[in-house]
Order: structure tokens, then C-alpha cells, then sequence
């Protein structure tokens, strides 16, 4: 399934699965990255992911690792601006490990939440119920987006905040959100696609 919608500035984008061959693209992505960007998302601040993380962010299956990526949609090559991933808990097959990433120079423009709403959706759709992310105490808009979504502190490890957060309750606040305008159009596109009390989002062929 492929999701078209906008940001607040009213740039086209569509949120599409990750999948294998969107290696280069999340590469190419990372190093756009600012540095201080890379080490709030990695903890590091490689220019470049180890081949080996680059496969795993590039090869969800659909039930254990889902990812979401969002592409501009107006420009010839189809850039990707920000990605999301779930990695369900092995432990805990209810839970898992969330964490977004968006290009510097789409900052502010609402992308974090749309590439959120989808991956909610689709968690929901896979029986998953909560999320736990982690954060560095410095990355402030990573607390603050977390925190608007209802998270609860679960504890410190390391030096990184541990929350958690409900992925039902999260829904039920991005749907309410007036000021992020491509939310509606998320919404009504990943419903009548399939989402939660349907099963997961489907599949679709690729943009770009």
C-alpha cells in the first residue's frame, strides 16, 4: 500500500513499506544526516551504518520488523526524507522497539508524525500494543513527540530515557491533532486500505 499525503508546508510526499532494495536509499539517507543528528538517532557519529545494519534496516519481514519510509514525490528521483521502524520484542511479543529518523532539512514540517501514524497503524494491525523507545535526554523534539503521544517513563539505562508507549492511546492523539493537516489524509487512506480491526496494511507496488 502506498499512502499519499502532504507536509504542514504542503510538500507531496507518499509513506511506502522499507523494503530490501531501499538499501541504497536509507545509506544515502544517513549521511545527510547532520552529525549531531546521527549520534541522537544511532547513539554514534558514524557517517555511514555497518553494511550489517543496513540490511537489517532494509529487510522488515512484515510481522517482526516493520518500516515505513517516505519518499518526495515531486522530484525525479524520488528521495527519501524519513524512515520508521518496530522491532517486536522477542521476549515480550506485545512490545516493540520504535525509533524514526527524518532527513535535517525536513525538520519541523510534520514528517516524524505521519511516518508515525503509519507504523501505529500497522503495529496495531500485527497485535502489538506498546511501544519502548529510547532516547537520549538531549534529544529534545525525540522527547517531545513521544510525550505528545502519551509515553510513560519506564526507566534510565546507560544514560537514555526508556519510555513507553501505548499504541492505542497514541492513535486516538494523532487523530485528534488539528495542526499536522496530512494526518487526515493518512488516516482515511490506511483504513480503507486495512489497519487495525482490518489486519495490517497491505502491500503495494513501489513509488519511485
Amino acid at each position: 500500500m502506498i499512502i499519499e499525503t502532504q507536509l504542514n508546508d504542503g510538500t507531496p510526499v507518499c509513506i511506502r513499506r522499507v523494503r530490501r532494495e531501499d538499501e541504497q536509499r536509507l545509506r544515502d539517507g544517513i549521511a545527510q544526516l547532520s552529525p549531531q543528528s546521527r549520534y541522537l538517532r544511532f547513539f554514534s557519529g558514524m557517517r555511514e551504518a555497518p553494511p550489517q545494519v543496513l540490511r537489517t534496516l532494509a529487510s522488515p519481514d512484515g510481522h517482526d520488523h516493520l518500516a515505513w519510509g517516505a519518499l518526495r514525490t515531486d522530484l525525479p528521483d524520488t528521495p527519501a526524507l524519513g524512515v520508521v521502524h518496530a522491532f517486536r520484542d522477542k521476549d515480550d511479543p506485545d512490545s516493540a522497539e520504535f525509533s524514526v529518523a527524518v532527513v535535517d532539512a525536513y525538520h519541523g514540517r510534520g514528517l516524524a508524525r505521519l511516518l508515525t501514524a503509519v507504523l501505529l497503524l500497522d503495529c496495531a494491525g500485527e497485535g502489538l500494543t506498546r511501544f519502548t523507545v529510547h532516547i537520549l535526554p538531549e534529544n529534545r523534539p525525540a522527547l517531545a513527540l513521544a510525550r505528545s503521544l502519551g509515553a510513560e517513563g519506564a526507566g534510565y539505562e546507560g544514560g537514555v530515557t526508556v519510555l513507553e508507549i501505548d499504541i492505542a492511546a497514541a492513535l486516538a492523539s494523532l487523530r485528534a491533532e488539528a495542526d499536522v493537516p496530512g494526518l487526515a489524509a493518512v488516516f482515511a487512506q490506511a483504513e480503507k486500505g486495512g489497519g487495525p480491526g482490518h489486519g495490517p496494511l497491505g502491500e503495494g507496488a513501489a513509488a519511485g
